[in-house]
């Protein structure tokens, strides 16, 4: 083939033709910086490491050619042809890309900070681990493309076609992605944290552990998106079509949701206290082990929602008129562990390393208690995630004090009054579900086991008991998501002060004495407290 003969056009560069670069290039020269060669044919070319700095490449063709770790930094090659190209680990930092065809091209690794390549055409390009810092890429179609790892930090991505693209672990923090399309695209474990995203379509786009805290999703498309384990805290999605959504096990703290349609979403497990759900709609989401408080719900939409662990409508909440908002406005359940005696550090290192024990057994602690301490008491709580946990978690959490074979005692009573009011009340509402009373009785069977085991294997609650601390008088309050408290201990000789200190040692610590006789809450309050349960029904 007869390469062309073209002269170079400006001004203090020498006049080369294509022939002469490539037989300087074959001679060992690699400095080309500033050469003028537009709309050159250099398709299928091997210049691997050559200086094309500064370059005016406009509309030449370097289909197939091969620029591994070249240096276009500058260049100019507007409506270039690449397709196909090698530019792996190239230079094309503020190079200017715009309408070029990098069909299929290699531009891992490559550096393209600032570079402009607006609607330019990477289809099933690969730009792994390149770096396209404040690259703008406006209206850019990079359909199916590889952009693994990638940075985009600062990137103008607006209304470019990224449908079915690999964007795993990609950066895109504080970039502009608005209206862009990236349906169907793997974007997991990406950063678009701060990212704008309006309206962008992210339709049954896998966004796994994708953190996009505070990013701007007004009005997105995430309709059928896997967004399990992403980070959504502080993000703006009013507006977004979040219908048949996987939010499971998803961080959504202080999340805007203002009008978003959240139909039949997968919220499992999710975390969204401070979210606000203002006019959003509800129904037929899945709410398994989701909590309910500490949210905005003016206005909000749900007929109904599927509270199953598998989400698979096998436990249904219907709601009717005004119901949905009371289910979606909870208090968070708390067990309080109240100690009539001032905290000492010896006591408070002895009962941190015995909560850190029971968690290894017991995973429904999740979190140390936060400790109020004052002159002469101290008040332990513990957040559950459920109203069922709540007497599961006071029989564990209890163990390290001299009470706690009596609260013990005292739970198992109040779940035999409840058993035996529903048996004897079939009409009794919410507690007919015999769905209700068993998984009480499960779970009293869990505590039991589990309370003996961490016994036997936990040393640290031995040390702890020994204390003064914990053989003080004891007072243990439940309260569940609708604000109903019930006592469940309350050691008789609790808030009472004794002038003789042995007759405190004598009368305050000894549980076993007819006048230290438990007093168990009235079966009235206990049903009224159950009651309060925003209980799973059929």
């Amino acid at each position: 083939m007869t390469l062309p003969t073209i002269k170079v056009g400006i001004q203090g560069v020498a006049s080369m033709t294509v022939e002469e670069l490539l037989e300087q290039y074959a001679a060992g020269v690699l400095n080309f910086s500033g050469v003028d060669l537009p709309e050159a044919n250099l398709s299928g070319v091997k210049l691997s490491g050559v200086n094309l700095s500064d370059a005016n490449l406009s509309i030449v063709n370097l289909s197939g050619a091969n620029l591994n770790e070249a240096n276009l930094s500058n260049a100019k090659l507007n409506v270039a042809r690449l397709s196909g190209a090698n530019l792996c680990s190239a230079i094309l930092n503020n190079a200017s890309l715009n309408v070029a065809n990098l069909i299929r091209a290699d531009l891992s690794r490559a550096q393209l900070r600032g570079a402009s390549l607006i609607r330019a055409e990477l289809i099933r390009a690969d730009l792994s681990r390149a770096d396209l810092l404040e690259a703008d890429l406006t209206g850019a179609d990079l359909r199916e493309a590889t952009l693994r790892q990638a940075n985009l930090r600062h990137a103008n991505l607006s209304e470019t076609i990224l449908r079915g693209a690999s964007l795993t672990g990609a950066n895109f923090e504080m970039a502009n992605l608005n209206a862009s399309d990236l349906s169907r695209s793997d974007l997991s474990g990406a950063n678009l944290r701060d990212a704008e995203l309006r309206q962008a379509n992210f339709s049954h786009a896998n966004l796994s552990g994708a953190d996009l805290s505070g990013a701007n999703l007004r009005w997105a498309d995430l309709s059928g998106a896997n967004l399990r384990w992403a980070d959504l805290s502080g993000a703006k999605l009013s507006g977004a079509d979040l219908i048949g959504a996987d939010l499971s096990n998803a961080n959504l703290t202080n999340t805007s949701l203002i009008h978003a349609n959240l139909t039949q979403a997968k919220l499992i497990r999710a975390e969204w206290i401070g979210a606000d759900l203002t006019g959003a709609t509800l129904t037929g989401a899945k709410l398994y082990a989701t909590s309910r408080f500490g949210l905005k719900t003016e206005g909000m939409i749900c007929e109904w929602v599927d509270l199953s662990p598998n989400g698979d409508r096998s436990i249904v909440q219907n709601f009717h008129s005004e119901e949905s908002r009371d289910f979606f406005n909870e208090t968070p359940p708390t067990i309080r562990i109240i100690v009539d005696a001032a905290l000492e550090h010896e006591a408070n290192f002895a009962i941190a390393g015995a909560y850190y024990q029971i968690a290894q057994e017991y995973r429904g602690l999740k979190q140390p208690p936060s400790i109020e301490s004052g002159r002469r008491r101290t008040i332990f709580t513990f957040h559950v995630d459920s109203d069922e946990a709540l007497f599961l978690t006071a029989y564990i959490v209890i163990l390290p004090f001299l009470d706690a074979a009596s609260t013990q005692k005292n739970i198992s009573r109040i779940v035999e009054m409840i058993n035996s009011e529903v048996v004897a009340n079939q009409n009794l509402k919410p507690l007919k579900s015999p769905h209700i009373v068993k998984q009480l009785n499960t779970l009293l069977e869990q505590a039991i086991n589990q309370a003996t085991t961490i016994k036997q294997m936990k040393k640290n609650i031995e040390v702890a008991a020994k204390l003064n601390f914990c053989k003080a008088p004891t007072q243990i309050v439940l309260t569940n998501s609708s604000a109903h408290t019930l006592i469940v201990y309350d050691h008789p000789n609790f808030g009472k002060r004794f002038i003789n200190r042995s007759a405190l040692n004598a009368s305050a610590y000894d549980i076993s004495s007819d006048s230290t006789k438990n007093i168990l809450p009235s079966l009235d309050i206990i049903i009224d407290f159950v009651k309060g349960f925003h209980y799973i029904s059929h």
